[in-house]
């Protein structure tokens, strides 16, 4: 007789040891379970079952009987990923026979950042030498110390970050400003994947996320993947990208701007978005009657008739049938349209990346008709004053009142 086919079972996700640990040590501070859980963000009949075990019963009717987690003693044993010190001492012999280090990461089958990192940490800064057995101990210390990250110990860094994380200020703007508000305390200088992980791991960083905090919206972290590609509803090309001037795509000379739409619900509503390459100095398009080629027409010819012709050269837009009579808003202003190629909106790259920020203000399935004109201004001031790490860590208002003044 045939068995019956039974897809396998999916593996469940890994044991989540540091939030066990911190379990535990929560437990023995004496809070209660319904409080340690609310601290680590797991269901509170997880804690009920790690404080006191569980029974079960399988399919076959027997029992199966999990004991309370409990304090682990520590057998030296770590995770593979990380170097062991047969691998250091490896890598001291190779170095002292001359292999590169790209040589060494090959022949232990790691990263070569991996071995680079290892090498430079563990150097003797005044003969150069490497000491594995050094470099093992200090592993050891380090695997060793809380899990309780550098943000939720510093009392004072951990308010300075939620109040610019209020702000809507990305965390890798937030690990450059750390660098001029504290310049004598580089123990206070973070990284912008540690501000991450305080921000995603509360257990370890204690910060307070808002469903607007970060730009994404998103409660936990996943892999990048490739955005769907829009397909192009411009009929006429008009001129195209590639018949733009030499000077445009080298970003030097200001006054060219990428423009688009941000739509909202049921794509009743929009708001139109202009960005300038050079400054990255960002204007938003009021459009309340809706979101036609002559709507969007005359709200163009509206906002660049307010700017001096050195700062209004040339419009750069996708093939998006709003933009119909683009002629006309030529013949208006005498500002060329360009258009990007079908289905390529990276050769908009400023306006989509720009485009991804106001969805933190404007998120999709919002009616945007909703929103004045006064506000609007509001959320394009507040991006136009972020520090942009493209212009050196400047904003785009700084940039963009010198070049009027240079003008003026």
């Amino acid at each position: 007789m045939t068995k019956p086919f039974r897809r396998p079972k999916k593996r469940g996700p890994a044991p989540q040891t540091d939030k066990r640990d911190q379990y535990l040590r929560l437990m023995a501070q004496g809070m209660s379970n319904s409080a340690a859980c609310r601290e680590l963000g797991i269901n509170r009949r997880t804690g009920t079952r790690w404080r006191y075990g569980r029974k079960e019963v399988d399919r076959t009717g027997r029992e199966r009987i999990y004991a309370p987690i409990t304090e682990q003693p520590d057998d030296g044993a770590i995770s593979p990923r990380f170097l062991s010190e047969d691998e250091r001492i490896a890598i001291a012999d190779m170095l002292r026979t001359g292999a590169s280090l790209r040589a060494i990461a090959r022949e232990l089958q790691r990263s070569p950042a991996t071995i680079s990192r290892e090498v430079r940490r563990n150097r003797d800064p005044s003969t150069g030498t490497y000491h594995p057995f050094r470099a093992q101990r200090r592993a050891t210390v380090r695997r060793a110390r809380s899990k309780e990250g550098k943000v939720r110990r510093d009392s004072e860094l951990k308010t300075y970050i939620q109040l610019r994380l209020n702000q809507r200020w990305s965390p890798e703007q937030i690990s450059q400003d750390l660098r001029t508000a504290f310049p004598d305390e580089p123990e206070r200088h973070l990284a912008h994947e540690t501000i991450y992980q305080a921000i995603y791991l509360t257990y370890r960083g204690g910060l307070e996320r808002l469903p607007d905090t970060l730009r994404t919206g998103r409660q936990a972290r996943r892999r990048r993947r490739r955005a769907d590609q829009r397909a192009t509803r411009f009929i006429d090309p008009g001129k195209l990208i590639h018949q733009r001037p030499a000077d445009i795509d080298g970003r030097q000379v200001p006054g060219h701007w990428e423009g688009d739409l941000i739509v909202g619900q049921g794509n009743r509503s929009a708001i139109g978005t202009l960005v300038d390459r050079t400054t990255r100095y960002v204007m938003l398009l009021h459009l309340p009657g809706g979101r036609t080629a002559e709507h969007v027409r005359d709200a163009l010819i509206d906002v660049f008739a307010d700017l001096p012709r050195e700062l209004a050269r040339s419009l750069t837009w996708d093939q998006g049938s709003e933009m119909s009579r683009h002629d006309e808003f030529t013949a208006a202003t005498g500002i060329p349209v360009y258009f990007c190629e079908p289905a390529s909106p990276w050769q908009r790259g400023s306006n989509e990346n720009t485009n991804g920020l106001l969805r933190q203000y404007f998120p999709k399935g919002t009616d945007l008709s909703s929103y004045t004109a006064d506000q609007l201004d509001a959320v394009a001031a507040e991006l136009n004053n972020r520090p942009r790490k493209i212009l050196g860590w400047q904003t785009p208002t700084e940039l963009f009142a010198k070049l009027v003044a240079t003008v003026d």
